[in-house]
């Protein structure tokens, strides 16, 4: 009789470079793009905004225009609906790189926190 053990290896070594890479790093790294461009891009928005209202503020000052508060919040309140729906589809997105989608997620994130 022969007692050596049967090869038991799963097809999957998930300690495997090869297997962290793919299912850990890359999706990481994607998320980390995302998270790091959608925090650029929403900074300029805020910036381009701001600029905008300021601009509002000085042609109401010298009565070339009229905004009333009621439209100024409506609009903000639209703008932050847009943002929080971009946001959402965007993780919605990203959690279906790989089967949990936690690395994309964990690198959209952390991207959100150095960008």
């Amino acid at each position: 009789m022969n007692n050596s053990p049967v090869n038991a290896t799963p097809s999957t070594d998930i300690l495997s470079s090869a297997f962290l890479l793919a299912n850990v790093g890359a999706p990481f790294v994607i998320g980390l793009a995302v998270g790091y461009f959608s925090k650029k891009i929403l900074r300029l928005a805020l910036f381009l905004g701001g600029a905008a209202i300021v601009l509002l503020f000085i042609t109401e000052y010298y009565g070339i225009t009229h905004m009333p508060d009621e439209q100024l919040q409506s609009a903000a309140t639209a703008a932050t609906g847009i943002a929080q729906q971009s946001g959402g589809f965007l993780m919605e997105r990203l959690s279906h790189i790989t089967s949990k989608g936690v690395s994309a997620v964990a690198g959209f994130f952390v991207g959100l926190k150095i960008g």
